[in-house]
């Protein structure tokens, strides 16, 4: 049933779009609009033109009022859809801000005032703070970005995705991310509050949608400029055969030399080359990634370099204990109660670890401690535990709590708890020393749990051409069996921001794009200097303003989706370029030839696609044209298939591709409509 619901309103949501399109095409044929493509703008005097002499053929009863009124309706017909693929990628976007923006003015938020009783008051959700707790039950208005702390519940994320399947959010693991002015649509949550107003995915989306007069990226400015430069070379073309076709005596009427001119212009070039932006910045938005421009998302097709911070990305963040490792004279189980007293008053996720595994593994019972004191971790001491009846009961650094008890790694006494610790850290954990305040007992070893799927995503960053480096202030043998695991290229470690920043400029001084992965304020300063600076949602204030891109997801992989849509609005544009320029001639081929023959008998060897007549020529050529760009669609709005090559190989190869099926197509398409056209004896 949810389901069924979901599929209806994203169809609906479609027949919107498609609507308020088809109603942008007709809009955008003012031509102080149309202005702005100057293929556009010519093939619009054109086509009103051509209006002219087929209303002026019906009056004068002329031999050609058929064809003349065919030509013109095909030309409209290009036009329209040129405009109408434009206004559908370009309203997709503003629809779903739409939708967002009447979410967010309507949301309410249940706050729970009281965690433990889960009593809530109504609130306007523009009221709520970070850290905030409320209730989201069927039917709610998720009000802010958050996590979910407890229950499961099914939730419509079309507003963010365009998927009209609902996703299953729940407290724990990679599900737990809730985005604002998304639906419930089954069960309850309670989700705390991670994102300011102002600051979710769906304020920037709406900011982005808003931003109608975006910039040009460098790209979209130098084929426009190819765009209007041709557009008046090809004015003058078609002038100039008129100029001499009519003084050699060869009739030719003006509707022909429309058509010749229309042949010449690449109108879909022209008026597409937004929509190519717009469709990859959609898509980015689908997977829960915004960039904060569009010039960010196509320099990232050439990334050579990734650059990716340890903590958070490519680990959980949290670490975990996984083993107790006895010194001496103590028993485990003597280990594993003392770490878990130490760890009776830790609310870290550290200590919960802790007390999980001592409680599970080695079935320790956790005891009342009424008269414990806590001593909570301190940068300075680097050491948290609890003070019981005379005892010091401690779990810390290795220098820390050799320093409390007076020992000394360096003695030969020491040697096992030295073998110890680098055992874990060879392994690539974190060693904690677990003291009773005299002598230790033992070590945990606690694990940075890498992200699921690091490793093969790596994999494919690699066969993008991309060399990945994990950095970290870690010391190096701990970094280098976490870089071992996740598969990372290669990795620095005990890093300043100093240090970071100088990589991405040493890398980006030998001519490579960088791309930096961070979520801390220690990251800000290489995350702006990035050509690509991606940020976890979760991230400081800090880190969200240095970098250009915010992934929602907490994924740093997400870069691959990243260059994969830059790479797609890239080959896209040029494939679309190389496409109408290679058409040109074989167009001019297929159809000044035909024209012309009747007159000039030893042009006729240029007719390579030997058309019938030069009425069917000009018919053809105009439903060729017209066709074509409906064809293009599925590519404009998608994107280009592309593979996991270097950015270079793939660019070359599909120019190459676009060029030859640009050449070819236009003489293959134009002789079977003009089979066709003389089939039907529509001239």
């Amino acid at each position: 049933m949810i389901k069924k619901i979901s599929r209806r309103r994203a169809m609906l949501a479609k027949i919107k779009v498609t609507r308020m399109a088809a109603l942008e095409a007709l809009t955008r044929l003012n031509p102080l609009r149309q202005y702005e493509n100057p293929a556009g703008f010519v093939w619009e005097i054109a086509a009103i033109l051509a209006s002219f002499i087929a209303l002026n053929d019906f009056f004068t009863h002329s031999h050609y009022r058929l064809l003349d009124l065919q030509i013109a309706i095909w030309l409209w017909i290009a036009l329209v859809f040129v405009n109408f693929i434009g206004a559908l990628v370009e309203k997709g976007g503003t629809l779903r801000a739409e939708v967002l923006l009447k979410n967010r003015r309507a949301a309410r938020a249940k706050l729970v005032r009281d965690t433990e009783t889960r009593n809530y008051t109504m609130i306007d959700a523009k009221k709520l703070a970070v850290g905030d707790i409320v209730l989201v039950e069927a039917g709610d208005i998720i009000p802010l970005d958050g996590e979910v702390v407890e229950g499961i519940a099914s939730v419509d994320e079309s507003a963010i995705t365009g998927e009209s399947a609902t996703v299953l959010r729940e407290s724990s693991g990679s599900r737990s991310n809730v985005t604002g002015g998304t639906r419930v649509v089954s069960d309850f949550i309670y989700v705390r509050i991670t994102a300011a107003v102002g600051e979710n995915f769906a304020d920037q989306v709406i900011d982005m949608a808003e931003d109608r007069e975006r910039s040009k990226t460098p790209t979209e400015t130098s084929l426009m400029l190819l765009v209007a430069g041709l557009s008046l070379i090809f004015l003058m073309v078609t002038l100039t055969t008129g100029v001499f076709a009519h003084y050699s005596g060869v009739f030719m009427p003006l509707s022909f030399l429309i058509v010749l001119l229309s042949a010449l212009l690449p109108l879909p070039l022209g008026g597409l080359l937004v929509a190519i932006s717009t469709s990859g910045m959609s898509r980015l938005g689908k997977l829960n990634v915004v960039a904060k421009s569009a010039r960010v998302v196509e320099s990232a097709w050439d990334i050579g370099v990734a650059i990716i911070d340890k903590t958070g990305t490519i680990t959980l963040g949290n670490r975990i204990a996984v083993e107790f490792i006895p010194m001496g004279e103590a028993e485990i189980g003597d280990l594993a109660e003392m770490a878990l007293a130490a760890s009776f008053m830790d609310e870290t996720p550290e200590g919960k670890s802790i007390s999980a595994l001592a409680m599970s593994r080695y079935d320790v019972k956790p005891c009342e401690l009424p008269d414990a004191v806590p001593v909570p971790f301190s940068a300075h001491t680097r050491m948290s535990g609890i003070d019981y009846r005379g005892g010091s009961f401690r779990k810390g650094a290795v220098d820390a709590i050799f320093g409390l008890t007076g020992g000394n790694p360096g003695d030969e006494r020491n040697k096992g708890i030295a073998e110890a610790v680098e055992k874990i850290a060879l392994a690539g954990g974190t060693p904690l020393l677990v003291t009773d305040g005299e002598k230790i007992l033992g070590a945990i070893h606690l694990k940075d749990v890498i992200k699921p799927g690091m490793k093969e995503r790596f994999q494919r960053l690699r066969r993008l051409g991309v060399r990945t480096v994990m950095i970290t202030g870690d010391n190096p043998m701990t970094v280098a069996a976490i870089a071992a695991e996740a598969g990372v290229d290669d990795f620095v470690a005990e890093a300043t921001p100093e240090t970071k920043l100088a990589l991405i400029e040493k890398e980006q001084q030998s001519g490579r794009l960088v791309a930096m992965v961070g979520d801390g304020t220690n990251d800000a300063p290489a995350l702006a200097q990035a050509d690509i600076g991606l940020v976890m949602n979760n991230g400081t204030q800090g880190a969200r303003e240095a970098g250009n891109v915010i992934d929602l997801d907490f994924d740093p992989t997400t870069l691959i989706e990243i260059i994969t849509v830059g790479r797609q609005m890239l080959i896209t544009r040029g494939g679309l370029a190389v496409f109408c320029l290679a058409g040109i001639m074989p167009k001019y081929l297929a159809l000044l030839p035909a024209l012309l023959a009747r007159n000039y008998s030893g042009i006729s060897v240029l007719n390579v696609t030997r058309l019938a007549t030069p009425e069917s020529a000009v018919l053809s050529v105009s439903v060729f044209d017209a066709l074509v760009i409906i064809a293009l669609l599925p590519m404009l709005v998608n994107g280009v298939k592309i593979r996991d090559l270097p950015g270079g190989v793939l660019l070359i190869e599909n120019l190459v591709f676009f060029g030859v099926l640009g050449f070819f197509a236009p003489l293959a398409g134009i002789k079977l409509i003009d089979m066709l056209v003389n089939f039907l004896h529509l001239v």
